[in-house]
C-alpha cells in the first residue's frame, strides 16, 4: 500500500508540473494585451499567499542583517571600553613623563619599555635606548613617579634596567628634610616582599615616622639628589642600641612602567627635589 501511494504522489507530481510547463507556455504565447492581465490576476489570487510569504522572508533576512550589524557595533563598544581605563592611564603616564622632561630640561634620554617585569622574571627589562643615544652604564632610570632603577648593561640600541626589586639594587638615601640617611635595598627577593623596599643603616636614635618620603642622597655620584624612592610604612627590625631599619613603600612599581626617562650627564637642576614635587605624583 505504501508503495503505490508513494507511485500515485509521484505521477501526481508529474502531472501538476506538466500542466504547470504547459500553462506557462500558453500564457508566454498570448499577445500582450492579454498576458498582463493574467499575470496580474495570478498574482492578485493564486500566488497572492506565496508573495506574501516571499515578503515575509525578505523582512526576517533584514531583520537578521540589522540584528548582527547591532551585536557587532555592542561587541565593538565593550572591546573599546574594555581597553578605555588602561588607554586612559597610558595617557596620564605620557603626559606625566612630557612634563618630567620639561622640567629636567636637559640630561635625560626618553626610552619605551620593550619587555616589562614580570613577578618571574630576573626583576630586570629592556629599554629602546643605548649607545647610540648616549645611555651609560649606572644611569638612574626614573619616571614620573620616582626612581625605576639602574642601567646595567648597554647595548647599541637597548639597555637592561636593574629594577629597585632586583636583589643586588642598592641606592643612597635621605629623608625629604635631610635629617637621616641610610641605604635603600629590597626588602625581599622572593613573595610578596619582593615589592616592598627597606631603608637600611638609621641610627637608632634617629626616628623615622610613617609617611616620611625617603628620597636618593646623591651620596657617591651614582644619582642625582632628590629622586623619589618610597614612603616610610613602618619598621622592618632593629638592632638594640645599634640601628633601625625601616620598611618602604615604593614610589613606582615596575610592573606599570611603559616609558622611563634615563638620566644622563649632568641634568639642569643638581637637585631634583623640586622637579618631582612639580609633578604632584612624588610620594
Amino acid at each position: 500500500m505504501a508503495l503505490g501511494a508513494d507511485r500515485y504522489a509521484s505521477r501526481a507530481d508529474t502531472l501538476v508540473f506538466l500542466g504547470c510547463v504547459l500553462l506557462s507556455a500558453a500564457a508566454m504565447s498570448l499577445p500582450g494585451r492579454l498576458r498582463d492581465p493574467l499575470a496580474r490576476g495570478l498574482r492578485q489570487t493564486v500566488l497572492a499567499p506565496f508573495l506574501s510569504l516571499q515578503q515575509q522572508i525578505e523582512r526576517l533576512s533584514a531583520s537578521l542583517a540589522r540584528y548582527d550589524a547591532v551585536v557587532a557595533q555592542r561587541d565593538s563598544a565593550a572591546l573599546v571600553a574594555t581597553f578605555l581605563p588602561e588607554l586612559r592611564g597610558e595617557n596620564a603616564r605620557l603626559r606625566g613623563l612630557l612634563g618630567l622632561g620639561t622640567r629636567l630640561g636637559t640630561g635625560y634620554i626618553p626610552a619605551e619599555v620593550l619587555r616589562e617585569p614580570e613577578p618571574t622574571s630576573p626583576l630586570t627589562f629592556i629599554v629602546s635606548a643605548g649607545k647610540k643615544q648616549g645611555v651609560k652604564p649606572l644611569s638612574a632610570v626614573v619616571s614620573p613617579e620616582g626612581l625605576v632603577g639602574i642601567v646595567s648593561t648597554v647595548d647599541q640600541q637597548t639597555s637592561v634596567v636593574v629594577t629597585w626589586a632586583h636583589p643586588e639594587f642598592r641606592a643612597s638615601a635621605m629623608a625629604v628634610d635631610g635629617s637621616v640617611y641610610g641605604i635603600v635595598a629590597p626588602h625581599g627577593s622572593e613573595g610578596p616582599r619582593v615589592w616592598l623596599l627597606e631603608l637600611e643603616g638609621v641610627a637608632y636614635r634617629q626616628l623615622v615616622a610613617n609617611g616620611t618620603p625617603i628620597l636618593t642622597s646623591g651620596l657617591g655620584g651614582v644619582m642625582p639628589r632628590g629622586i623619589p624612592i618610597g614612603v616610610v610604612v613602618g619598621v622592618a627590625a632593629e638592632a638594640e642600641g645599634w640601628e633601625r631599619t625601616y620598611l618602604l613603600r615604593p614610589a613606582v612599581h615596575p610592573a606599570a612602567v611603559t616609558h622611563v626617562m634615563i638620566l644622563g650627564g649632568t641634568p639642569a637642576r643638581g637637585d631634583l627635589r623640586s622637579v618631582f614635587e612639580a609633578s604632584g605624583e612624588a610620594p
